[in-house]
């Protein structure tokens, strides 16, 4: 996994590359910005803007390391590009990631260290997130909403590290997920997340500031998934 620009610089929305190779409907940028998804995620929106037009970005490709660049069109753009990203969904994102943080901190707090089976956000301003929680309650699980929409309130600072991945895994909860983990960057390290004095994991995706940047959030639903799994819905207000 490549150290992304958009980690260092997050609140970097327009930036400048070269376009080092192409093919018809798609582009290698020196550099990029765009957030490219994974981990539940959904990768940025945006467009590429070169001496040819404007075009979409529509997805994107890893490729022996490498992350091209989807177009909306079957164009084969080439020369210097300004890469343009979509501030208020890239917003929405961080927004429902954070919050899936703290929904995650408080779960594994109050039920045992209940692992985290699969994570998805959406576009709709709605996420989901699977517990390894067999014996769960589910009114209790529901009765959290109140603490989740405190830490909202309360403002805690965001932050991240790079930790080296023999070190992040002798730390005990700072791997969450039952089946997997966010790869290693190249130089070996996994990268942090922390929410001052409640919540401390991997994680590769985008995240706010502070937790105070998010609206507050609702439990839309919470059902059971097979006889291991509880999902918790969770909306932006």
């Amino acid at each position: 996994m490549a150290r992304y620009l958009c980690h260092d610089e997050p609140d970097l929305f327009e930036f400048e590359a070269e376009v080092i190779d192409a093919r018809p409907g798609a582009a290698l940028l020196s550099r990029s910005a765009f957030y490219p998804g994974g981990g539940g995620q959904l990768a940025d929106r945006g467009a590429i803007e070169w001496i040819g037009g404007v075009v979409a970005v529509t997805g994107f490709e890893e490729r022996d390391g490498l992350v091209w660049i989807a177009l909306a069109e079957p164009v084969e753009i080439q020369g210097r590009a300004l890469g343009r990203i979509d501030k208020d969904f890239r917003h929405m994102m961080a927004q429902l990631h954070t919050d899936l943080h703290i929904v995650n901190a408080l779960v594994f707090q109050r039920f045992g260290g209940a692992l985290v089976t699969g994570v998805q956000m959406a576009a709709d301003e709605t996420a989901r997130i699977d517990f390894d929680l067999p014996d769960a309650n589910n009114d209790l699980l529901r009765a959290l909403e109140p603490e989740f929409n405190a830490v909202i309130r309360q403002d805690l600072s965001v932050t991240e590290q790079f930790v080296r991945e023999d070190q992040a895994r002798q730390e005990p909860g700072l791997i969450r997920s039952k089946s997997v983990a966010p790869p290693p960057q190249p130089d070996g390290t996994i990268r942090v997340i922390e929410i001052t004095g409640l919540d401390r994991q991997a994680c590769g995706g985008t995240h706010l500031a502070s937790t105070g940047g998010s609206r507050p959030v609702r439990i839309v639903k919470i059902d059971n998934k097979g006889r291991q799994n509880r999902r918790i819905k969770i909306g932006l207000a």
